[in-house]
């Protein structure tokens, strides 16, 4: 009897695999054939796509709050960034007024007219540059008619980069401080301030090491790397102050004698689009 009954449960299981197995098998018999599938999968798909749905909405929600307050985040602290930037602009933008202002009112006490480092500015477009004398020169859009005159020096980049040769009626042509002409003109510059003032003129410029070189040097005073070094004004064409760029290394000339500055320029002499002429106010 105990046999019977272990035979008749094992037919049992095997009549329900059987079963199971057909139920799957028409299943996917009937899912191929039908362009949808049965109201019995339909509706456990849809508890399915509901219960996904219920988990991914908050989900979703919170990764989207935890994006916003991060960008939230960063935008304040370049808020407060830009908000001390403005700041410190507005307060330098202050003192150089006072300092105007206090300038002014001491040329007015001492009955000073205008001084070396007074000067009104002309600003122009590069017109031309020739592959020939690219490293050399470079026309401009301003000319006689617009105040040019020869001599006057020429800034790009908040340094300066030559000086007028030529002037037309229109356009003018630009001698650059690459220029490698023994004969070219030279300014007069300066580094340092106040009894530790040391002179010099621009001689030459080395188109290896895109430096240029301050030679006839007034002084044997030490002169430290990042020394920044200006025009003098001597002369009086050239206004005293402007930018010419960073003192690299102090060297001796070809027979050990005289000190050489290595200068490098405030501007990439090969990406010059937009100048300023300066010209000089102080003989007025």
């Amino acid at each position: 009897m105990q046999k019977f009954f272990s035979n008749r449960r094992l037919v049992i299981i095997v009549v329900i695999l059987v079963v199971c197995f057909g139920l799957m098998a028409g299943s996917v018999e009937l899912r191929n054939r039908r362009s949808t599938p049965p109201v019995v999968q339909q509706f456990g798909n849809d508890i399915v796509g509901f219960a996904d749905s219920a988990v991914a909405i908050p989900v979703n929600w919170l990764q989207t709050s935890f994006s916003s307050v991060n960008d939230l985040m960063n935008t304040y602290s370049e808020n407060r960034e830009l908000k001390q930037q403005v700041n410190e602009l507005a307060q330098t933008k202050v003192r150089d007024q006072a300092l105007a202002n206090e300038n002014k009112q001491l040329k007015s006490e001492l009955k000073l007219g205008k001084s070396m480092t007074d000067y009104k500015t002309i600003a122009a477009a590069v017109l031309m540059r020739t592959p020939s004398s690219w490293q050399q020169q470079l026309v401009i859009n301003k000319g006689q008619s617009n105040g040019i005159k020869k001599n006057m020096p020429v800034m790009s980049d908040g340094g300066l980069i030559g000086r007028i040769i030529e002037v037309n009626k229109t356009n003018s042509k630009v001698e650059l401080l690459s220029d490698t002409n023994e004969a070219s003109s030279r300014f007069a510059i300066s580094i340092g301030s106040g009894s530790d003032v040391v002179n010099g003129i621009i001689t030459g410029y080395n188109a290896d090491t895109n430096e240029l070189i301050m030679g006839q040097i007034s002084s044997k005073a030490k002169l430290k790397k990042g020394a920044k070094v200006v025009t003098s004004g001597m002369g009086g064409i050239t206004p005293k102050g402007l930018y010419v760029g960073k003192v690299t290394r102090v060297g001796k000339d070809d027979y050990g004698l005289a000190q050489k500055v290595y200068i490098k320029p405030a501007t990439n002499f090969n990406d010059i689009n937009i100048v300023t002429v300066a010209e000089s106010t102080a003989q007025e």
